[in-house]
């Protein structure tokens, strides 16, 4: 024993490193791993990519970090029933094109949980996948700019999944293609482009989500049957950001969401098809710019029981036509001018939008460069002063809610 020490001793006294034991790789920890099994990570940093090809639990704890190299995508679920909680994983490549992510999967009825993504082109990324719940991840993005950023989370001809109380912040967007009947709730996105974007994505529900500062809100464009209730959707201030953004879509419930200082508040084309329809129920529409805007007017929208409150504009046209094909119906409006002698709580005369100077603006995209000028808000007096042509009418709510 007292040979072998000194025979070390002399090693290091001539410079020679010690022999170590080398660990294993974490892939080969998870490869050892068998189905069903759980792998518990020691706290530490761990060297990525690694790719889960059985069901397991991979567990963090909290300590664990999986460093991805800046190469491809750290963590590849290429399988079904696994479990991914507790990890940091960090550092992603830069492909836009093999979508680079912190998690991708593949498979279907895996967990995702309580992780947090660092310095990652794309967030989490679903192929081809159902049923799969991701859940309390924090995202966020590369410090890039804005349009090079990756989507926070993508889905791509995945159904059925469950995306919930997910924290998103400065990523680009939050995109679902070809992806049905998915449910996103309580995720929180802030700092990014398009806070959701569904793209022939139909009956998906989309509940209770809080998105902020971002580009724009909520898109949905050739997806029917979507629910969209009881969101915060605010600060949405870029020129042409709006909160919800409908367009060649049917179907749509809006119901309870709270649209408070945008660009736009609604924005919405009509439907496809007489039969269809997009109904917006209980909302508040409040300290926008312009409340609602819609395009292609030719009807098929209901305004039902929502309150317009400090809206710069309430609606407006775009183009020729008006919004008297759509059902207006017991709506608070701030700037109602009527009484309620009978306290009955509705309006007894019916609220009505006349559009004056503004349908210069509405008709013209260029001249809306001056809207609220000095010189168009005195045309505007002047017009409801005595009108030169009689104005047009462009909405009328029967039995507008006084308070």
């Amino acid at each position: 024993m007292s040979r072998h020490v000194s025979g070390l001793f002399l090693l290091a006294l001539l410079g020679f490193p010690f022999p170590v034991m080398s660990q294993p790789s974490l892939q080969a920890l998870v490869d050892a791993t068998p189905p069903g099994g759980t792998l518990h990570l020691s706290p530490g940093v761990y060297a990525g990519p690694v790719t889960l090809s059985r069901p397991i639990v991979l567990e963090g704890g909290g300590k664990a970090t999986i460093d991805g190299g800046g190469k491809r995508t750290v963590l590849w679920l290429n399988t079904g029933n696994a479990v991914v909680r507790g990890l940091l994983l960090r550092n992603t490549g830069d492909s836009h094109d093999q979508m680079d992510a912190g998690i991708a999967v593949q498979g279907d009825s895996n967990r995702i949980e309580a992780n947090v993504i660092e310095n990652a082109l794309f967030g989490i990324v679903l192929k081809q996948s159902k049923h799969n719940l991701v859940r309390n991840n924090r995202i966020r993005s590369k410090a890039a700019e804005l349009p090079l950023r990756g989507e926070a989370i993508r889905l791509w001809n995945s159904t059925g999944n469950r995306i919930e109380d997910n924290d998103i912040a400065a990523a680009r967007d939050f995109t679902l293609m070809n992806s049905a009947y998915n449910r996103i709730s309580g995720n929180s996105i802030q700092g990014s482009r398009y806070g959701m974007h569904f793209i022939f994505s139909p009956n998906c529900h989309v509940e209770g989500n809080r998105l902020s500062n971002n580009a724009t809100g909520i898109i949905v464009l050739n997806s029917n049957y979507l629910t969209i209730r009881n969101n915060t959707l605010q600060h949405t201030n870029d020129v042409s950001g709006a909160c919800i953004a409908i367009k060649k879509s049917t179907e749509i419930q809006a119901e309870g969401n709270q649209i408070v200082h945008c660009a736009t508040g609604i924005l919405s084309d009509s439907p496809v098809g007489d039969a269809n329809k997009v109904v917006f129920r209980r909302n508040l529409i409040a300290h926008n710019t312009t409340g609602v805007q819609m395009y292609g007017e030719k009807g098929g929208h209901t305004f039902e029981n929502n309150r317009f409150e400090k809206n710069l504009v309430q609606v407006a046209i775009s183009g020729s036509g008006d919004a008297l094909s759509n059902r207006w119906q017991g709506n608070y409006w701030d700037d109602y001018q009527g009484f309620d002698l009978n306290h009955d709580g509705i309006g007894d005369t019916p609220h009505e939008v006349y559009a004056y100077a503004d349908r210069i603006w509405m008709e013209t995209p260029a001249a809306a460069f001056f809207r609220n000028s000095p010189a168009l808000e005195l045309l505007d007096f002047l017009e409801r002063l005595a009108p030169f042509s009689t104005p047009d009418l462009l909405l009328r709510d029967p039995q507008p809610r006084f308070r």
